[in-house]
């Protein structure tokens, strides 16, 4: 790219009114056009500190991380051709994620890729940040990518940027707990050119609705699995 990339930032977010507000100030303001908080039938008052901090807030009443981040692909793609973004980044709403490390995600994609992954585990990861359950289901899931396409990722981290354009051509459609893994695995079937970078974690603000309960982790790794196989 010869000139700064056109860059929007999707963030599914469901009952995250504590945290918000603190990623959407933390976003570098310089890099991106536009954030959109995709308000995932929130009961507390996440859509209100979203607006007050500068966002466009869409309201998506179906739980589920991949219905949220498809509403926010939705709304940028009803926009006239010309006002599509170059780069779409995806990042979580809990402030577990770096957004000041915005420019060290997107730079492998002004450099010729075009699917940049932020990896938890090749960076720097607050003790805690992730639990056992992430990082064996992490491991799994990306050893068996690894079997089946011979590209080694090492996390299925939801800090992530993708060329607006390879997005579509994945026409995506999980709705919840595969999104990230449906993500990995059809960029390496479209042979979309692949990167992990080394990204920042930390403990999330609250508690998480997947990881943090024993029904939602056993659900999670299920769907990460049976996502896997379903798009090889």
């Amino acid at each position: 790219m010869n000139r700064s990339p056109v860059i929007d930032i999707i963030i599914p977010a469901y009952n995250e009114e504590q945290s918000i507000s603190k990623v959407i100030r933390d976003i570098p303001s310089k890099l991106v056009r536009e954030i959109i908080v995709c308000n995932n039938n929130s009961s507390d008052k996440t859509a209100d500190y979203a607006v007050s901090a500068g966002a466009k807030v869409l309201l998506q009443p179906r739980k589920g991380y991949g219905a949220a981040c498809m509403t926010g692909i939705k709304y940028i793609y009803s926009r006239p051709l010309n006002d599509h973004p170059d780069i779409v980044v995806f990042m979580d709403a809990d402030y577990s994620d770096f957004p000041q490390e915005l420019a060290a995600l997107i730079e492998p994609i002004e450099r010729g890729h075009d699917l940049v992954i932020g990896s938890r585990i090749l960076g720097l990861a607050q003790h805690g940040s992730l639990t056992p359950q992430q990082r064996i289901g992490n491991w799994i899931a990306t050893n068996l990518i690894h079997m089946i396409y011979g590209f080694q990722f090492t996390d299925l981290g939801p800090f992530r940027a993708i060329r607006w354009k390879k997005l579509i051509e994945l026409n995506m459609q999980d709705r919840d707990f595969g999104w990230t893994t449906e993500m990995q695995v059809k960029a390496l079937k479209h042979k979309l050119k692949c990167i992990e970078v080394p990204v920042s974690y930390r403990k999330r603000i609250g508690k998480s609705k997947i990881s943090g309960t024993m029904k939602g982790t056993l659900l999670a790794g299920y769907k990460i699995l049976w996502t896997v196989f379903k798009w090889s």
